[in-house]
């Protein structure tokens, strides 16, 4: 067995106490619980439990995906931010459609959203960029994501130009910084159990239900 097999297979999973879940108390519509997931994965020492994947897809139809920042979780959907000329921003100007994945290894806990893609107001994203910190903001100056980079070199001069500008002119804008809203289809939860009766519980849109959300347990 290869050094990478046996450190594959050696690996263990949720080493901590799981919390409990019972899906029958669960609220009416998903983002309430989302907030109290999010907050009990912060109380829990979860490492970065703001990032998540971010999967879109091209105009040939091939999936695509990456770890991105969590900007705000709101009555109008999940939230997070790049440049529309990105490979990200281009697939959802092509198919405005994507899928979350939140994993909280620490409770065994993730979380699953898909749904239609919106972009929030110039204003908005203005506001989104400058909330941030003076190396966010650089980066966001320095532009050209998923543009081909000739060397390290040409980066390391632009992010040096980008950091001045943005300690001379906090105010700057990055003018293709956009914010976009995934507005939520389904949303599942998935809480791990050490003998493996997961429960996986999925909200998915349905107007005649209460709250406009029909809620379904899932086999894991």
């Amino acid at each position: 067995m290869s050094d990478f097999h046996h450190a594959l297979r050696s690996l263990r999973v949720w080493d901590s106490e799981l919390p409990a879940f019972d899906p029958d108390t669960a609220p009416a519509e998903p983002l309430a619980l989302f907030h109290d997931w999010f907050l009990a994965a912060v109380a829990a020492g979860q490492t970065e439990p703001h990032t998540l994947s971010l999967a879109t897809a091209g105009e040939d139809g091939r999936p695509d995906v990456r770890t991105v920042m969590l900007h705000d979780a709101d009555a109008r959907g999940w939230h997070f931010a790049s440049h529309a000329t990105s490979a990200k921003g281009r697939q959802l100007a092509a198919r405005p459609e994507a899928a979350l994945g939140f994993y909280w290894p620490v409770q065994g806990r993730q979380v699953r959203v898909r749904g239609h893609v919106t972009t929030a107001s110039r204003e908005e994203a203005y506001a989104d960029l400058h909330a941030r910190t003076t190396g966010a903001l650089a980066a966001a100056l320095t532009g050209r994501q998923s543009e081909l980079l000739d060397s390290p070199g040409t980066l390391a001069a632009a992010s040096d130009a980008a950091w001045r500008r943005a300690e001379a002119e906090p105010d700057a804008d990055a003018p293709t910084w956009t914010l976009y809203v995934v507005e939520p289809a389904e949303v599942e939860f998935f809480q791990g159990d050490a003998r493996r009766r997961h429960l996986r519980l999925r909200y998915r849109r349905d107007p005649a239900a209460p709250a406009g959300w029909a809620r379904e347990l899932l086999w894991p």
